[in-house]
């Protein structure tokens, strides 16, 4: 006679906790039963009866984690490169500058959040600190930038032939769409050339680099600022108008600026116009420094000459450089080449709703600061308060001072012989100190 097991359940799903193995009573259990329970426990299942589920503690069957997939990886050597030029612009005030860091720093820097995402869509290897790429111009943390220029090579859907003729170009990776998709609202790629010269480098093929600094005209002089503007221009030695850094090395100051004036650009709002070759490290804001103590009648228009002529001022009067958010690199100026932007209206409008965001959310905060400051400066005002004398700083607030030193009266900074040894020999400090660790 053929014996059903439709007593012994299926599923192998239920844990046996040693309180359940107890209280099952095998003794009643036929020779088949036993055999199909030990085939059971020798595959490290444990089926029970209907009854020992019914009598048992209910259990939770632990969930089993699965293992994350491995991501497959990219293959570049089924991808040729293709070597680029990108303009774009930027908002710097939420950067450390433009520059990539090699080492931690307070904020990200423009460069190193165009790199990760260049590196993220797959445009660029890992990893990204040996990408090798040349920038136009530096700008400082919080400097903005509206046409600055990378020169890179970016992974293409050609082949070194087919990249050479510009009538392939509409089967090239859609790079203005795919790398602003992905940056954030205030770091836009405007241009793309698909063919720069063979020789072209952003930094060496820039011819000249402009400038712009805007503040507001309230007490100070427009005239006296412009007159002293144009001392700037010509061939002259900049290093009472830069920072010193020994890690630079810098001996030579020489630098040739094409232009430089004050233009209106609407209402009270005004800005110092600058072209030049190249600029040191904080040059351009130094001279905007200078020329706010003109316009506040601290200095004559002179100062900027006196300043120049290494025989009056041999080493650099100290003072505060003006702030750096109004500054902006307004644009580089290369041979001709061939610029493509956005061709397709609707995926520009598409990319650009986070820029348009930001900037809507920028005037409303411009409009509700207004107010507060409508408000509260009407309930505080006292016409008959005593004026407060302020160096302007392009930051609107300035410094306040009793009584002004003029920079002839004002200590010095050391020359830059002594700045670049002392960073020589800072240097070799700590190359000694590393290699007497190393050898211990």
């Amino acid at each position: 006679m053929k014996r059903s097991y439709s007593k012994l359940p299926t599923a192998t799903t239920t844990t046996i906790t040693p309180s359940m193995t107890q209280a099952i009573d095998y003794s009643s259990w036929s020779r088949e039963d036993l055999i199909t329970r030990l085939t059971a426990l020798e595959q490290k299942t444990t089926p029970i009866t209907p009854s020992a589920i019914a009598s048992a503690p209910t259990t939770v069957t632990p969930e089993v984690k699965q293992k994350p997939k491995k991501q497959k990886q990219f293959d570049w050597s089924k991808h040729d490169l293709r070597f680029v030029a990108l303009r774009f612009a930027y908002l710097g005030w939420n950067y450390n500058g433009l520059a990539y860091q090699f080492e931690p720093t307070p904020l990200p820097t423009v460069e190193e959040t165009i790199l990760k995402t260049l590196s993220k869509i797959k445009l660029i290897p890992e990893p990204i600190d040996q990408v090798e790429f040349s920038r136009c111009g530096r700008t400082d943390k919080g400097v903005s930038a509206m046409n600055q220029v990378i020169s890179i090579k970016l992974r293409s859907n050609l082949t070194p032939e087919e990249q050479q003729s510009s009538t392939n170009d509409d089967r090239e990776i859609d790079y203005l769409t795919i790398i602003n998709a992905n940056l954030p609202s205030d770091i836009k790629v405007h241009s793309i050339c698909l063919h720069p010269p063979a020789d072209f480098d952003a930094r060496f093929s820039c011819k000249n680099r402009h400038y712009r600094y805007l503040f507001k005209s309230s007490n100070l002089d427009i005239d006296a600022m412009n007159k002293a503007a144009e001392y700037y221009q010509g061939q002259h030695d900049f290093r009472n108008f830069c920072k010193l850094d020994g890690s630079k090395q810098i001996t030579n100051f020489e630098r040739f600026i094409y232009s430089s004036k004050i233009i209106h650009l609407e209402d009270d709002l005004y800005c110092f116009d600058l072209v030049g070759t190249a600029f040191l490290w904080h040059q351009v804001r130094c001279m905007v420094a200078i020329l706010f103590l003109v316009g506040q009648h601290l200095e004559k228009p002179e100062i900027v000459t006196d300043l120049m002529d290494i025989t009056k001022y041999p080493t650099k009067p100290q003072y505060e450089m003006a702030n750096d958010i109004p500054l902006v690199l307004y644009d580089c100026e290369f041979p001709p080449m061939q610029w493509k932007q956005f061709d397709n209206e609707y995926k520009f409008n598409r990319i650009m709703n986070g820029f348009k965001g930001m900037c809507y959310d920028l005037s409303i905060k411009t409009k509700m600061s207004s107010i507060m400051q409508n408000l509260v400066f009407k309930e505080q005002s006292n016409a008959n308060a005593p004026a407060v004398n302020t160096v302007p700083l392009g930051d609107g607030v300035g410094r306040a001072f009793a009584k002004y030193t003029p920079l002839a009266n004002r200590e010095r900074t050391d020359n830059y012989e002594i700045i670049n040894a002392r960073w020589l020999a800072k240097k070799g400090a700590k190359r000694n100190t590393k290699e007497a660790q190393s050898n211990e």
